[in-house]
């Protein structure tokens, strides 16, 4: 059995005993090396968790190491129902965790990601920290934070509800301007001509938002973010919504589509398409380990604890 003790905004999870599951997931181009997984394995024997594993880092982990993984452990599309007392372990970068996320049967259920990969805003636990996230797991120290996700309504090939944890992009296929009406609960806040535009959660400023040049939002910031993507018009800038607003972005290609990226899967839409974006019911329980916050990672990941002036 397991529960939650609220600290604040913080959730801390408490097992009750041990008899608990970890859901493994990771991409083959950027899975661990054999050496990783073998490290993995054995801390999961060790604290006697059950397991579960996507197809594509099963077949890695039995080319890069002598384990045989049992049909009835691998999952491949969906986890399907699985125990509450379950943990998704995403082994990659943040790329490897959004996808995690999408193929969550139960999202209530928590997930924690170890970095492999490069950057890693979301997989906040490095290949050193294996161990002690282990044990934060079994001690029922991890740090949980509900994160906010977005709904996605309108795209026309899609009949299941689409989320996104980091945000959702409208952007041009071809070498031409693409115009995106963008209203807020009906109001028009501003008609973007250039790249495309995105809308993201405080979990994705971070991320794609950021680069094109939108504010980090701590995650238990309630709003959303509006950034345009290299408008023509040098005023344009990004806005900072509640997430109890509508967001309609009415998208004009002049070439008939434009593309719309919901975290990292892509979609193509037509000319004068309307999607509507508003808050998810669903969210995320990403955990951390206990000892990481969010102002430690960032001042780590972007440096900002370096003097670059020498």
């Amino acid at each position: 059995m397991s529960g939650y003790v609220a600290v604040g905004d913080v959730k801390l999870l408490i097992f009750f005993d041990l008899k608990m599951k970890i859901l493994l997931f990771s991409r083959p181009q950027i899975a661990p090396s054999a050496a990783d997984i073998e490290r993995i394995f054995s801390l999961i024997e060790r604290y006697g968790f059950d397991f579960a594993i996507n197809q594509e880092f099963a077949t890695v982990v039995e080319k890069q190491t002598s384990r045989k993984i049992e049909a009835e452990k691998i999952y491949s599309s969906s986890t399907g129902e699985q125990p509450a007392e379950s943990v998704m372990l995403c082994c990659g970068g943040d790329g490897t965790l959004l996808e995690g996320v999408h193929r969550l049967h139960n999202k209530n259920t928590i997930v924690a990601g170890i970095n492999f990969g490069h950057l890693g805003f979301l997989t906040t636990a490095t290949r050193e920290g294996v161990e002690p996230l282990f044990e934060d797991i079994a001690m029922g120290r991890l740090h949980i934070r509900p994160r906010t996700m977005l709904q996605i309504e309108g795209i026309n090939q899609c009949d299941e509800v689409v989320t996104a944890l980091n945000e959702v992009s409208a952007q041009r296929l071809e070498a031409t301007m693409l115009k995106v009406i963008a209203k807020v609960d009906n109001q028009v806040v501003a008609q973007y001509n250039g790249d495309g535009v995105i809308v993201a959660t405080p979990t994705g400023s971070t991320a794609y938002s950021l680069s094109a040049g939108g504010p980090i939002v701590a995650p238990e910031c309630g709003c959303f973010l509006i950034t345009p993507l290299a408008p023509h018009n040098f005023g344009m800038r990004p806005v900072v919504i509640p997430d109890t607003a509508v967001v309609e972005l009415e998208i004009h290609a002049r070439h008939g589509e434009a593309m719309l990226s919901v975290d990292n899967r892509t979609y193509r839409i037509g000319d004068d398409q309307k999607i509507v974006i508003r808050r998810s019911a669903e969210r995320i329980l990403l955990a951390t380990p206990h000892n990481i916050t969010f102002y430690e990672t960032l001042h780590s990941k972007l440096m900002w604890d370096v003097d670059i002036r020498n």
